[in-house]
């Protein structure tokens, strides 16, 4: 969301000391300070739940400058490349002192604190007050979201279980997601589902409660039912001062001494799979993307000088058009082996750990005719994770990557399916070129790389 909020004034409550949060997230700046939710009247009287720059989540219900209500986790979520479920509910009237805030992480009670405060008993909540607004994605102080969120719901009136919103699949154990809207949400309940591109605040609970949106919602495939792929924001130098942005999916590198470029959150063992990026970067800049796989996506944190020195990696060097491959610890490189490609290109990537092969296209064709390049296998290198990389310090370089996400930095694919964008064969993701392609004189489908293929066809 970056500098993005969106916000509903709240009508007379059905009650003000009873009320229950539920919100699906997935976090992109695991070193940030960021809001899921907010309401106040000023400064000194606040009620809000945000993740701090340790990871910790707080609960806080803040009244004429005291803090009446506070839980912080002891333990840290820091999981950039995972979906998590919260629910919060405040519910003064509880005869329990202790049960009058409770936090439910993925369907499991909150009990470990290092702040647990609760209110006194009939204490009205900050939130929940007729005129008062409720903002989603900020707090008082900025605290802007980064990431993603999906079914966003607030039901007034009611303390419930997280049960109502979510439920351990009976096979795996995992907790997932219930998409329905809570039936009784009480006066100024809502349900924010932003499943739909076109209205991403869409109140969708009986209420239909009208939002307003500051900044840009972006849609996204990604989504708790099916977790896709994106950078990792964990897995850059220290000494570089790269940025990451739009979910993790827009990589700018600085001018540092440090090289520095992406490694997809989820790694690949089997199965064929497809990625794209969009060229930002311009003048001589755009000369230093790199970009293929590796199964070592560590050295691309630790490279301090060219990334691949290291085996197992596979890719497309623009600076010399070159095939750059490595499977002894030490880099080949062909030269003038590929086309050049320039600010404004879309790249893609055609990955088949099935027949151990690599191939790319420009703009939508591929290069050498359609003919791969062979990698290691998997049981010889070990799992592949897709990376990009700016290859020379003292550069700059940044791109917008699509692992099927659906999107190039705050730029949604629209228009009509097989004309503007494709999804693979399976229906699913949006890409701005077909991932099914003719290699090696064989048509292939090329998957989104997402937990639910990975799940399907390996990885």
């Amino acid at each position: 969301m970056a500098t993005t909020e969106t916000h509903y004034t709240q009508t007379t409550p059905t009650d003000n000391n009873k009320w229950t949060f539920s919100c699906w997230f997935k976090k992109a700046a695991p070193s940030s300070e960021m809001s899921l939710f907010g309401a106040w009247s000023d400064g000194n009287n606040q009620s809000k739940c945000r993740l701090m720059t340790n990871g910790t989540i707080e609960f806080i219900e803040y009244q004429s400058s005291s803090t009446v209500g506070k839980l912080t986790t002891n333990r840290a979520l820091r999981d950039p490349s995972a979906w998590m479920h919260i629910v919060c509910v405040y519910d003064s009237d509880n005869g329990t002192p202790a049960d009058r805030m409770k936090m439910y992480i993925n369907g499991v009670r909150e009990t470990s604190f290092s702040v647990d405060t609760n209110p006194s008993s009939g204490l009205a909540s900050i939130n929940n007050v007729s005129g008062r607004v409720m903002y989603v994605g900020r707090d008082y102080d900025g605290g802007y979201w980064q990431g993603c969120m999906s079914h966003v719901q607030f039901v007034d009136g009611l303390a419930l279980a997280p049960t109502e919103f979510g439920e351990f699949d009976s096979t795996s154990g995992i907790w997932k997601i219930k998409t329905g809207s809570y039936a009784t949400p009480g006066n100024n309940g809502f349900h924010l589902k932003m499943e739909d591109a076109s209205n991403l605040d869409l109140d969708s609970s009986s209420n239909a409660h009208t939002f307003t949106t500051s900044g840009t919602l972006t849609a996204t495939k990604d989504n708790p039912s099916n977790n896709f792929a994106t950078f990792n924001p964990l897995c850059v130098p220290v000494s570089n001062s790269s940025t990451l942005s739009n979910g993790n999916l827009t990589g700018v590198t600085s001018t540092s001494s440090a090289d520095w470029g992406g490694v997809s959150t989820l790694g690949l063992d089997g199965g064929k799979w497809y990625y794209e990026f969009l060229v930002l970067t311009s003048g001589n800049d755009n000369l230093r993307n790199i970009f293929g796989i590796s199964s070592d996506p560590a050295e691309v944190a630790r490279a301090n000088t060219e990334v691949f020195n290291k085996a197992y990696a596979y890719c497309w060097k623009a600076y010399n058009s070159a095939w750059w491959y490595n499977t002894s610890g030490s880099a080949v490189e062909t030269t003038s082996y590929f086309n050049t490609f320039t600010n404004g290109d879309y790249m893609g990537c055609y990955i088949d750990l099935d027949n151990n092969t690599i191939a790319f296209a420009k703009n939508g064709t591929l290069e050498r005719s359609g003919v791969s390049n062979s990698i290691a296998s998997v049981s010889t290198a070990g799992t592949y994770f897709p990376i990009w990389t700016d290859g020379h310090s003292g550069w700059s370089s940044s791109i917008n990557m699509n692992f099927g996400n659906g999107v190039f930095g705050t730029t949604a694919l629209t228009g009509s399916e097989d004309s503007d964008w494709f999804a693979d064969a399976g229906g699913i993701g949006r890409f701005k070129y077909n991932p099914t392609q003719t290699v090696d004189s064989v048509s292939q489908d090329y998957r989104a790389i997402c937990t639910k293929n990975i799940k399907a066809y390996g990885g």
